[in-house]
């Protein structure tokens, strides 16, 4: 999904001359299209209660809830990565979560201070083609792949909004010097595609031997193809390297929604035991639910026997250093 799309596109609408405004939810959603018609749908099914959709990217409606401020139609932003969240929270747009809300997902995966909460996790992966070269040749770190070896080797789209967590990772681990030098070396490395979605299918056809993706993107592509017809396969990074990070899908409430009590429902459903295995037993969503005991999709190994870096979604910050440093080595 590309950081410069436009900012929004009505997705759909279910306002109707006899719904009032209480009983109407205004989401704005930086989450899979299919993933929020399924969640959305089943929310109005059980509650009654409506939700109108915009959608776009998650740093583009970040910047728009900033600009619109206190007047933002929003009630609640629902994204793919947490340092969108994290921005929000820092200017005090978002209000608390309900604390028996937040109780049902690990602290680890929500706002330190309570003010949003973690939904589903994506696994960063390296995505490659076993046809042109083997698991045993692949690197043990991602920090390996701005080394001159893998020149003309490596797919990436550093304009989606997906790489710039996995910028902020290396920034925080390994400072900005390092990670504004692993930055020119992928650029003087790698293929440059628009999205995750093209970086998957290039890999799929040949044309670079691995691609830097998160795991959902891999697993829809398998699902679309079938696993005859994919030639690819992923590949975890281990013992705590940062290529292993875990991406949070969060969402939160705007401070500033005349519909709290309906928002705070809309969260409280996200994290329910009915959506939780809905979308982990789903062929729609290839995220990890982050509800204790819930599995995950069978495409997906298990969450625990990932391996991650220790980095929470607070050190990962709000991704600004991070597109700084991508426009500096000239990637985006």
């Amino acid at each position: 999904m590309k950081i410069y799309a436009p900012l929004f596109a009505v997705v759909f609408g279910f306002v109707t001359p006899t719904i009032t405004r209480a009983q109407t939810l205004t989401l704005y959603s930086a989450q899979h299209e299919q993933v929020v018609d399924m969640l959305t749908s089943a929310f109005t099914k059980e509650t009654g209660i409506k939700v109108q959709v915009h959608t776009g990217e998650g740093p583009d409606i970040a910047a728009q809830i900033l600009q619109e401020g206190t007047d933002s139609p929003a009630d609640v932003f629902f994204t793919e990565n947490s340092p969108e969240l994290n921005l929000l929270d820092e200017k005090g747009l978002l209000a608390p979560v309900n604390p028996a809300t937040l109780a049902i997902i690990p602290a680890k995966y929500n706002a330190a201070d309570g003010d949003w909460l973690g939904v589903l996790a994506r696994e960063n992966v390296l995505d490659f083609n076993p046809s042109m070269i083997s698991e045993t040749a692949l690197p043990a770190s991602l920090m390996d792949l701005a080394k001159p070896e893998w020149a003309g080797k490596i797919g990436i789209a550093p304009s989606d909004a997906d790489f710039l967590p996995l910028v902020s990772a290396v920034i925080e681990t390994k400072g900005k010097p390092a990670a504004l030098a692993w930055l020119q070396g992928l650029k003087a490395n790698a293929k440059i595609y628009q999205d995750d979605e093209s970086v998957v299918a290039a890999v799929a056809r040949g044309d670079v031997a691995v691609g830097i993706v998160n795991n959902y993107y891999w697993a829809r592509l398998e699902t679309d193809l079938g696993p005859q017809k994919i030639h690819s396969e992923i590949y975890h990074f281990k013992h705590g390297d940062i290529g292993g990070l875990i991406n949070i899908s969060g969402a939160a409430v705007l401070k500033s929604s005349k519909n709290q009590l309906a928002a705070q429902k809309f969260l409280a459903f996200l994290v329910s035991h009915e959506a939780q295995v809905a979308l982990g037993q789903s062929n729609v969503d290839f995220e990890y639910p982050l509800a204790a005991g819930v599995a995950p999709n069978k495409l997906l190994a298990p969450f625990n026997t990932l391996q991650p870096p220790a980095i929470s979604a607070a050190k990962l910050g709000d991704d600004r250093d991070a597109g700084l440093l991508l426009q500096q080595a000239g990637l985006i």
